[in-house]
């Protein structure tokens, strides 16, 4: 696993985008969030922030809401260029990464996850590019063959407030970003300030995956697929702007979906 170390920064990375009159905004998936009835409503019901989509309208990019259905994740796949999974007040079934027990505070939301699964798994077999935020980079990590930390207290000494008890429109903490990794690239940085809003972590990853981000306390912020043309993941939650290098990664992101594939 590679460490972040300190140095100096280098100019931020954005993929280059064919321009040409005709040219149209990439179509950028985002995974909706779901609640059962009896929450919010005494119906079931979709929703997202809105700084989701607002953060990648901002990027030049096209934001297409994603309801779940399994069955129809190859559709949707052929017509986004690129894929958002995001962030959520739940859990991935410590089943899918192969732990045999499940700490007390997990809370699954099942069709989801297997929606979010699928559509990842498909995006990174056609090359899509894949940006996984906050539990969506926990999924990402998943998929790619890691496991994870499933409740941050109990597996972590001397662990940071990862629930941070501030806004989340705050930083809670910094990270060190890995030199030479496309997140280093994309921000140009090599910290970064972030909020942080998450119980679990990623705490393996799989083979030829890169750790590209590590908070003060050596749990991992972020991961990156170097084998791909754009598969980042990031612990924290960039839709809300907190440091200069967030919307950089929206940016790369979008710059990166309009991309010839």
């Amino acid at each position: 696993m590679r460490q972040a170390v300190a140095g100096g920064a280098s100019r931020p990375y954005i993929p280059a985008m064919t321009q040409h009159p005709t040219s149209k905004r990439p179509v950028i998936g985002i995974t909706l969030d779901w609640e059962e009835p009896g929450t919010y409503s005494n119906m079931p019901w979709y929703a997202l922030r809105e700084n989701y989509a607002e953060s990648v309208t901002r990027a030049g990019g096209l934001a297409l809401m994603l309801p779940h259905e399994p069955d129809l994740a190859e559709d949707y796949l052929s017509r986004i260029d690129g894929l958002i999974v995001t962030g959520g007040a739940f859990d991935i079934d410590p089943a899918l990464f192969g732990a045999k027990t499940c700490h007390p505070t997990i809370t699954t939301k099942e069709r989801r996850t297997r929606f979010e699964f699928d559509i990842t798994k498909g995006a990174i077999a056609r090359d899509l590019p894949v940006l996984g935020i906050c539990g969506g980079q926990q999924l990402l990590n998943v998929v790619l063959g890691g496991s994870l930390i499933q409740h941050i207290p109990d597996e972590v000494e001397n662990a940071l407030a990862h629930e941070q008890p501030n806004p989340r429109t705050e930083p809670g903490h910094r990270v060190a970003v890995t030199p030479d990794t496309l997140l280093h690239r994309i921000t140009g940085s090599l910290t970064m300030n972030i909020n942080s809003a998450h119980h679990q972590a990623v705490k393996d990853v799989g083979d030829g995956i890169i750790v590209n981000a590590v908070a003060e306390d050596g749990v991992i912020e972020g991961i990156e697929d170097p084998r791909r043309r754009f598969c980042l993941g990031v612990q924290w939650h960039p839709e809300y702007s907190i440091d200069p290098g967030d919307e950089m990664i929206f940016t790369a992101l979008v710059a990166a979906a309009g991309e010839p594939s």
